[in-house]
């Protein structure tokens, strides 16, 4: 049974992204002397952030007052009103903000949302500017272009555009049970579901079944994809699918994961009240969350 999933959490942004207007110079310079224009502010790969009674929320700055070692990003419109995304050095925090890691706002449950959807796109186009000074080709000094959706050499003339890297993470079950794992590198309560990137020359499908094999010992059968997610630490978008294990005892692959557990409905429900103390609840801002929530109630599975 594979109803339609629970839209995952950073997915739905709002804004028009208007990529028409990214090779237009004319209509990119009106909209950054435009005073409605706000841009998203990183700091060394921190968010500003406002700080609310109910939580976190982003705080758009006006254009004009914030100047970045590159020009802004172009991120979309909200209505009319032009949207950016600048990347800043040392600055200080303005009162009643503070620059926050992301991942951390996102794990926190203090923000979520339309917000979080938007920033998710602005911190994966601002890191890959600062993570592709240099062309690829030749070395060669890169600049961007097409409101920073291209940098271009102009020492070989080479192009460069952002890239996805796709990742596949999967409700692997048997039956009634679902795998959840600890990976080396979490903390000791965390346990999620197994991810990995898709190679070359590989389908989501077989990515599944490899990662799943290698990772946990256990050869899938049927794989269905469920729904994505844009992952942007630093550029990835998951896809969650479900995959049903032939086998049910686990073959660890020690150098990435610790510990591996089947969890029927009844033990994941007591995992989400926070009644185990071995498994914490999955972190919120995650599509494993959403993946996991909705095979607890139902929406989502293969059947007994």
């Amino acid at each position: 049974m594979i109803q339609n999933p629970t839209p995952p959490p950073l997915t739905g942004a709002s804004l028009d992204r208007a990529a028409h207007l990214r090779d237009d110079p004319d209509a990119l310079a009106r909209m950054a002397a435009d005073p409605n224009a706000r841009t998203v502010v990183f700091s060394h790969d921190q968010t500003l952030f406002r700080l609310t009674e109910t939580g976190l929320a982003l705080e758009w700055k006006p254009l004009g007052e914030v100047s970045g070692d590159e020009p802004p990003v172009f991120l979309g419109l909200a209505g009319d009103e032009p949207r950016f995304v600048t990347r800043i050095g040392d600055a200080e925090e303005p009162e009643g903000c503070k620059y926050i890691d992301l991942r951390s706002a996102l794990f926190s449950g203090d923000f979520k949302g339309d917000e979080a959807a938007i920033v998710s796109g602005a911190k994966a186009i601002s890191g890959w500017h600062a993570n592709h000074q240099r062309c690829a080709r030749c070395g060669g000094a890169t600049k961007p272009a097409q409101g920073g959706w291209k940098r271009q050499c102009d020492t070989c003339k080479a192009q460069h555009f952002p890239r996805t890297d796709p990742v596949v993470i999967m409700l692997v079950v048997n039956k009634d049970r679902v795998a959840v794992a600890h990976n080396v590198h979490f903390p000791d309560t965390l346990y999620s579901l197994i991810a990995g990137f898709v190679e070359p020359g590989e389908t989501i499908e077989e990515a599944v079944r490899r990662e799943t094999l290698e990772e946990l010992g256990l050869r899938c059968g049927r794989v269905d994809y469920l729904c994505s997610q844009p992952w942007p630490f630093p550029a990835g978008l998951m896809f969650g699918c479900i995959a049903e294990a032939l086998d049910d005892e686990f073959t660890l692959e020690e150098a990435e994961l610790s510990e591996a557990y089947w969890l029927d409905r009844d033990a994941l429900a007591a995992v989400f009240r926070g009644e185990n103390e071995k498994i914490s609840p999955p972190r919120t801002g995650a599509i494993a969350a959403s993946l996991l929530k909705d095979w607890l109630d139902g929406k989502v599975g293969y059947g007994t």
